[in-house]
């Protein structure tokens, strides 16, 4: 038992120090002995765990897949207007985006290493689509088409993403207005702006 809890342990502490290095540098420039280092373990005993830089990518979009996956699952236990509830889950998603590197981690290896089992966006745009769906439009303007704003929340979210991730790298400083408000508050501001065109009157 103790040493399956230590392996438990060593698992997770490279899942983490792999997700840092993946979402700071990229699937390309990660190296198994970096995330060996940043986890305190020799490289040997990382392909122990992980035999290959692959394996230990598909780990951290697994870790990332399950939590959008939760996230979404919660978002939608609501019983708000269907416009509503896609305004809840992008924030929602935005915040998650904001508080956790795995995921982050997760967005960006989805981006650069296709795989064939998905994207971030096919995570939880279903979800946007079958709640507009089932609300059959109730709620929208007679002029607002259903994947319009299925499509208006894609933008919306890879707005947020790229917001983020230039901030957290550095490559943006913060614009006039911006201050250090949070990519969830400013996405909440966007939709505010945005929802009277989209909503009866």
């Amino acid at each position: 038992m103790v040493k399956q809890e230590r392996a438990a342990r060593t698992r997770e502490a490279l899942v983490r120090a792999a997700a840092h290095e993946f979402e700071h540098t990229g699937y390309e420039g990660t190296s198994l002995t970096r995330v060996a280092g940043a986890a305190g373990i020799s490289v040997g005993a990382l392909t122990f765990h992980f035999s290959s830089k692959a394996g230990l990518a598909q780990a951290v979009r697994t870790r990332g897949d399950a939590t959008v996956r939760a996230c979404v699952a919660e978002s939608g236990t609501g019983t708000e207007p269907a416009l509503d509830t896609v305004v809840t889950l992008t924030l929602a998603l935005a915040r998650l985006l904001e508080e956790d590197e795995v995921v982050r981690a997760a967005v960006r290896l989805w981006r650069e290493v296709p795989d064939g089992d998905g994207t971030w966006s096919g995570l939880w745009l279903p979800a946007v689509a079958e709640t507009l769906d089932r609300a059959g439009g109730a709620g929208l303007g007679p002029a607002v088409a259903e994947h319009d704003v299925v499509l208006l929340a894609e933008y919306l979210l890879a707005g947020a993403e790229s917001r983020l991730r230039e901030r957290l790298h550095g490559l943006r400083a913060a614009g006039r207005g911006e201050g250090d408000d949070s990519v969830e508050r400013h996405l909440a501001r966007l939709w505010a702006l945005v929802l009277p065109g989209l909503s009866k009157h």
